[in-house]
């Protein structure tokens, strides 16, 4: 077999999971959740830019902010240290989330949609950036 073929054969084959997977009937009450993490000194200025335009959009005038939409959602951000931004922001119906930092200019945003999520986030040490999506059904 030739490499292009074999690419072909497996692109296909990725391509066909991928949309077996969406023809099943979802299921109640789960979630999926991505991380970002800085990895280098350019990530982590480019998370905290984003997270300081996102607290100026949403008037969020400390260095720790929770915006909610919806009903029955729990939030807390909580720090341990200086310059550190937490936020915390929930779309939706019946969301836990929490950030806790320690440490010295850390900054992450924690942003649930849908329903029923769980994630708490625990930031510890310095100059950190992050931010976590979790999406519930």
């Amino acid at each position: 077999m030739t490499k292009t073929f074999t690419k072909i054969i497996t692109s296909t084959l990725a391509s066909a999971t991928i949309l077996a997977a969406l023809a099943m009937p979802a299921q109640a009450g789960g979630q999926i959740q991505f991380q970002i993490n800085a990895q280098n000194q350019k990530d982590e200025k480019a998370i905290k830019t984003g997270l300081a335009f996102y607290s100026l959009y949403k008037g969020i005038k400390s260095q720790g902010g929770i915006t909610q939409n919806g009903n029955g959602n729990t939030a807390g951000v909580a720090q341990n240290g200086f310059g550190n931004q937490g936020i915390v922001h929930q779309q939706g119906d019946g969301h836990n989330g929490s950030v806790q930092q320690t440490g010295n200019n850390n900054s992450h945003g924690l942003f649930q949609f849908g329903k029923n999520t769980t994630s708490h986030v625990n930031q510890t040490g310095n100059n950190g950036a992050g931010a976590t999506f979790t999406f519930g059904w």
